[in-house]
């Protein structure tokens, strides 16, 4: 006889000594064939754009260049005035937010007047 923990039960079960062979949680090796396609047509509907306009060129290599240049500023500088303009607009917020912050905990620290 073989045995096999019952996961839903919490106990050990009989089984089959295939079943008893198999660890728990794995299926048994299936050979992987792929499924026969369900709709298939042998030309596309003429309403469906071509792939090309689809495509877009790769500027990854440029921006590796750009990126990779050793002109000593760092990375979230490299590109130029859009760059400066969000980090520094980035900074303005962080410290406004910072003050405004402190403020209201300067604010929420002052006993009220009881009149």
């Amino acid at each position: 006889m073989y045995y096999k923990f019952s996961g839903f039960a919490q106990r050990l079960v009989g089984v089959t000594a295939s079943a008893a062979y198999t660890p728990q949680g794995l299926k048994p090796i299936v050979p992987t064939e792929s499924p026969a396609p369900i709709f298939e047509t042998s030309k596309l509907p003429p309403n469906l754009p071509t792939a090309d306009s689809n495509l877009v060129q790769n500027k990854v290599p440029d921006l590796q260049k750009i990126f990779q240049r050793a002109d000593g500023l760092p990375v979230h500088l490299k590109r130029g005035a859009p760059d400066k303009m969000l980090y520094r607009t980035t900074m303005a917020l962080t410290i406004g937010g910072t003050i405004y912050c402190l403020i209201a905990l300067y604010i929420a620290s002052q006993p009220k007047n009881q009149n």
